[in-house]
């Protein structure tokens, strides 16, 4: 499996670990990937319901933004923020 996303022009690719040809799972090493929505509620419902676990929970911040970071089933890190209207 591999995605590769299109984003500002520019090009971001993703793939599942091969092991059998070297490329081995490792755990995530001071990264998370960002994504900002509009509906975070909606999302990180389905990004639970998919079988992530959280990390930090959803809390409106002092600046108005509603961030929070997810572990997915396969370690990968990802922050979802919805900014402040």
């Amino acid at each position: 499996m591999h995605i590769h996303l299109h984003i500002n022009g520019s090009s971001i690719m993703l793939s599942d670990p091969y092991p059998e040809y070297g490329q081995p799972l490792q755990n995530p090493q001071g990264y998370s990937l960002q994504l900002v929505v509009d509906d975070i509620d909606t999302r990180w419902k389905r990004a639970l319901d998919a079988g992530a676990e959280v990390v930090m929970p959803v809390e409106l911040m002092f600046w108005g933004d509603r961030p929070g970071q997810l572990r997915d089933p396969f370690g990968v890190i990802w922050a979802m923020n919805a900014p402040a209207t």
